[in-house]
């Protein structure tokens, strides 16, 4: 009875109310099967899907599951693409309901993610078919990130990722800096994302880092989402373009069709919607 007692008290600080972990973490942490199923069973953990625990606290949200991969499992996933933009306030003329999270980083998350009982769908994508090098998720903070940050010295323009706060203990929710977050959108285009709401969107990206940019551009590894790039920073003559070194990014040969029936841009050979000057 002690034993169990003690467990359940480590098990108190090792698993914040709100966040989940699945079997699997338990058992690392030496918490036996009879053990969380006994849990479960006196209401103390919550299970919002198979081998999936939870100590309740409110309803569940994305963010506190994408922190709990984040923090707590140590999945090397990120925030990315539109949704990272949406939480930066780049998309406040865009629908304010999140109906997809847009999830970076080397491996696919775990199975159970879309068990969940949740209103968002998670869309995952690998890291390493966008981005080589500095650009590719690494390791992630803890949840002591607080300590971790001011420790460190990096300096935060030579990061591709930033950490937002998020609910009332400022859990870390790590997410793709506005600069990796836009070639991270243009990469979906044009199966998966309009030529106009990013070419919207764009057009707010006023306060990019040319530094952070140059690194990032340098290790992407998509020739179409380069063009894309300079296409749109072109179009709307933001003042950090001129930062740029466009001779040390690899614009690649040749033309590319991205829009069927659209008009050839002859700076960066590629094709675009015909009425896209009549959004501006």
């Amino acid at each position: 009875m002690v034993g169990q007692k003690s467990k359940r008290s480590n098990l108190e600080q090792e698993l914040p109310e709100g966040l989940l972990v699945d079997a699997a973490w338990l058992k690392r942490q030496g918490y036996s099967r009879q053990l969380w199923n006994h849990y479960v069973a006196t209401g103390w953990l919550k299970q919002p899907a198979a081998r999936v625990f939870r100590r309740a606290r409110g309803a569940l949200s994305w963010q506190q599951v994408v922190i709990s991969l984040q923090a707590l499992l140590a999945y090397p996933l990120v925030v990315g693409g539109r949704t990272a933009l949406e939480l930066e306030g780049y998309a406040h003329y865009l629908p304010q309901t999140t109906k997809e999270v847009h999830l970076y980083g080397p491996k696919a998350p775990p199975g159970w993610l879309s068990k969940l009982p949740l209103a968002v769908r998670f869309v995952s994508h690998n890291d390493r078919r966008l981005f080589s090098g500095e650009a590719a998720v690494q390791a992630l903070p803890g949840l002591n990130w607080n300590a971790e940050r001011e420790g460190g010295t990096a300096d935060p323009l030579d990061m591709s990722l930033t950490v937002q706060p998020w609910g009332q203990w400022d859990w870390p929710l790590t997410i793709s800096a506005p600069e990796r977050a836009i070639l991270e959108l243009l990469d979906e285009l044009p199966a998966h994302e309009s030529f106009y709401q990013v070419d919207k969107l764009m057009e707010g990206l006023t306060n990019l880092s040319p530094r952070r940019l140059q690194k990032l551009l340098a290790d992407c590894r998509s020739i179409k989402v380069k063009r894309l790039f300079f296409f749109f920073a072109d179009r709307h003559h933001h003042a950090w373009l001129k930062h740029l070194d466009k001779n040390k990014i690899d614009l690649g040969k040749g033309k590319r069709m991205l829009v069927k029936g659209g008009k050839l841009d002859h700076a960066y050979q590629i094709t675009v919607p015909e009425d896209l000057d009549g959004v501006l």
